[in-house]
Parts: C-alpha cells; sequence; structure tokens
C-alpha cells in the first residue's frame, strides 16, 4: 500500500509521502541513533506468530546487521571493523545454538547481545556529535573497548556451547557403554 502511494506520488509529480523521504546529515545521524522505524525506507513487517527462537535470534541478528550498515559512513574504521566480525561471530553461534540446542542461559545472553549489548551502545555514539565519532577520539576508543568486550564474551559463550555439546556426548557415551557393555554371563540364558 504505502508503495503505491509512493509510485502514485512520483506519477503525479507530489511530493512522496514523509515516510519514503531519507534524512540527510545529522538529521540522519539523529535518526539512527534513535532507532527510528522506517530510517532509509525500511520497513519490517511483523515476525511471524510461529516463529522459533532460532528463527528470531537470526532475523534480530539480520537487524542489527542493517542498523550497522545504515550508520557505516557515520563509524569510523575501528569501529565499522569490530562490528562485522562482531556480526561474523553471532552468525557462528546463532548456527551453532540452532544445531546443538544451547541452555536457555546461553540463548539468554545471545539474545542481550543481539537486542542489547551491541545495540545500544552503537545507538548512544552515533547520537554523539561528529566530532566525538573520528578515529582518535575518547569516544570511539571507549566504544571500540566495549566492543572488544564484547567480542570477548561472545568467544566465551561458543566455548561454553561446545563444551556443552562435549558434555552431552560424553555423557551419551558413557549410557550407551553401560546399556550395551558384555552382560553378566549369570544372567545369559541358555549359556548363549
Amino acid at each position: 500500500m504505502a508503495l503505491g502511494r509512493l509510485v502514485n506520488s512520483i506519477l503525479n509529480g507530489a511530493t512522496p509521502p514523509a515516510e519514503h523521504v531519507r534524512p540527510t546529515g545529522d538529521e540522519h545521524a539523529e535518526a539512527l541513533a534513535a532507532g527510528t522505524p522506517g530510517v532509509d525506507g525500511v520497513r519490517r513487517s511483523r515476525p511471524p506468530a510461529n516463529e522459533s527462537d532460532d528463527e528470531r535470534s537470526a532475523r534480530e541478528l539480520d537487524d542489527l546487521r542493517d542498523l550497522e550498515r545504515r550508520a557505516g559512513r557515520e563509524l569510523p574504521a575501528i569501529v565499522s571493523s569490530r562490528l562485522r566480525q562482531i556480526d561474523d561471530l553471532l552468525r557462528v553461534v546463532v548456527a551453532t545454538i540452532a544445531a546443538q540446542d544451547a541452555s536457555t542461559e546461553q540463548r539468554v545472553l545471545l539474545e542481550a547481545m543481539i537486542t542489547d549489548y551491541i545495540s545500544t551502545p552503537l545507538r548512544a555514539f552515533l547520537a554523539l556529535p561528529a566530532s566525538d565519532r573520528v578515529d582518535e577520539s575518547r569516544g570511539t576508543e571507549l566504544f571500540a573497548r566495549q566492543l572488544e568486550l564484547i567480542e570477548e564474551t561472545i568467544h566465551d559463550l561458543l566455548n561454553q556451547i561446545r563444551i556443552g555439546a562435549i558434555a552431552e556426548l560424553s555423557t551419551h557415551g558413557r549410557f550407551l557403554a553401560d546399556k550395551f557393555q558384555t552382560p553378566d554371563e549369570g544372567l545369559v540364558l541358555g549359556g548363549r
């Protein structure tokens, strides 16, 4: 429907609806920092009612990546690079959690990292004046350190998930050994 109004306004020579006008300069940075829905004309559809935790995590990670990409020119190279590394790691974690059925605590930590621990400081950083978002600024240094801590936490989370899978495999191996070990000869019927 909104696309129809946009096309109609273009064909009739009218000004496009405000929801399709991209903010510029400081207005753009402020819109990004505020997390305003519809920035750059992007509208999110409602998630499906039957969306699984794994699907929701993947969708939220895509949303975070979109926020990072929209903010791209507003970010110093060190911050942009760290965010891309973190995005890559989080995608591995999301896939690993989906494949290995991680604990509730691990899922909660992953969700908090995606929806809060990265996006909140990113929005705060984008709300800083442009002069505080340059390579050598105090704001950039603080945000880069925060991202470094998040990256270390992601590595720890991934390690915990893998250790949990190894422990589960070990437990299952002990179960199988107990279940299929050679039976006591006194219990075998007919001498077999």
